[in-house]
């Protein structure tokens, strides 16, 4: 046998992770239980916060969906987890090119079927779109993730996500989620102007991008115009769906805001920047704070992005779309798209091109300035 306190002491660490408290066996040295706990400790009070973006790509939408994961991995500081619900056949496409990007190593990423309630799918696959309700499910489907960043796949980030995840922080304690107001100014609302249902505040909100609180969301027991009883999320949606499915348009984003309707405590609004549309723009711009700092998250909804009807927004799609992930490929972004945008002045949106850049120049500072050595 060894002697006390002699080398032959340290045979075993392992004891360690049964408890450093207890009374140590002799042949366990304490010391070192001591370090290695300590250790442990420090990682486990300091993991690197993950964000957690997800989108819902179907059909054509796989090359938009890639060129939105490249503007979120481009400028993120922090690593950045990805939940992509897709239609089978684009899983393979999806896999080939995510796996491409993997020596980047700030991101990872999961796959999922689309997939809804069994016992209504085929009702919440004809909303809207084939697939796009399937935001609704989010926080059931990924019980374990506490807060989310959901976008649609033709979002563009011009700042990096953790800045929009940071007003996660800002909630105060009624506070589930985040989205933007569909119009700034009511006299081209849709809601106020057309819609048959309730919507929240005076011209509803806009999904495209939603920030959220799932633990509160699942948490949560809202009231609502069905029944005296207040519900939670996972037993809203259908009732909700069944009442007013001949009355809604813009399938989820109506159902979501029919919920903060009659809950209004529950939802945090963040301004137009963050979900900037065509519709800030082609009646003038209607949409201040873009004015005074920028876009931060642009939104080409309409399919603008792939067609001619605004340039502005197609400049900067096509920019980010031909991008790659070298630094000077990225601090030479600026240049040709500001020379792309100045050739959409004759448009409503490319009068105002300047807060298309505005934004996207600093957010390239930022992160790309410095040479790699210095980084």
């Amino acid at each position: 046998a060894a002697h006390p306190g002699g080398s032959g002491r340290c045979k075993d660490f392992s004891l360690c992770y049964w408890n450093p408290y207890w009374m140590l066996p002799s042949d366990v040295c304490g010391m070192n239980c001591f370090w290695e706990a300590a250790f442990r400790y420090s990682l486990k009070i300091q993991p690197v916060e993950k964000m957690h973006l997800a989108v819902v790509a179907c059909g054509e939408r796989l090359e938009e969906t890639m060129t939105m994961l490249k503007s979120a991995i481009i400028f993120s500081m922090k690593p950045l987890q990805f939940h992509i619900f897709a239609e089978d056949q684009l899983h393979h496409s999806f896999k080939d090119r995510l796996d491409s990007w993997a020596f980047l190593q700030t991101f990872n990423y999961t796959l999922y079927p689309i997939t809804f309630p069994s016992e209504n799918a085929a009702e919440w696959k004809k909303l809207f779109k084939p697939c796009a309700s399937q935001r609704l499910f989010l926080p059931l489907i990924l019980k374990e993730v506490d807060s989310l960043l959901y976008v649609d796949t033709d979002i563009l980030f011009l700042r990096p996500v953790d800045d929009i995840w940071s007003l996660l922080k800002k909630f105060n304690s009624t506070q589930i989620a985040a989205m933007a107001p569909e119009h700034e100014e009511p006299r081209i609302g849709w809601y106020n102007r057309f819609a048959r249902h309730p919507y929240y505040g005076k011209t509803g909100v806009n999904s495209g991008v939603m920030l959220m609180n799932m633990t509160r969301m699942r948490r949560k027991y809202f009231k609502n115009d069905m029944t005296t009883v207040r519900l939670q999320w996972g037993d809203i949606l259908m009732p909700l769906l069944k009442k007013y499915k001949l009355n809604i348009t813009w399938g989820d984003q109506d159902l979501l805001n029919i919920v903060f309707f009659h809950n209004p405590e529950s939802l945090f609004v963040f301004p137009c920047q963050w979900n900037y549309r065509p519709d800030h723009c082609i009646y003038g711009s209607n949409c201040q704070e873009a004015e005074e700092e920028g876009i931060f998250i642009l939104h080409g909804n309409r399919g603008v992005y792939h067609d001619d009807k605004q340039p502005a927004f197609r400049a900067v799609y096509e920019a980010l779309r031909n991008c790659s992930f070298e630094d000077d490929n990225i601090r030479s972004l600026l240049k040709p798209l500001e020379l792309e945008l100045q050739k959409t002045v004759h448009t409503y949106c490319g009068k105002i091109y300047k807060i298309f850049i505005k934004q996207l120049a600093k957010s390239v500072r930022d992160r790309y300035a410095t040479s790699p050595k210095e980084k």
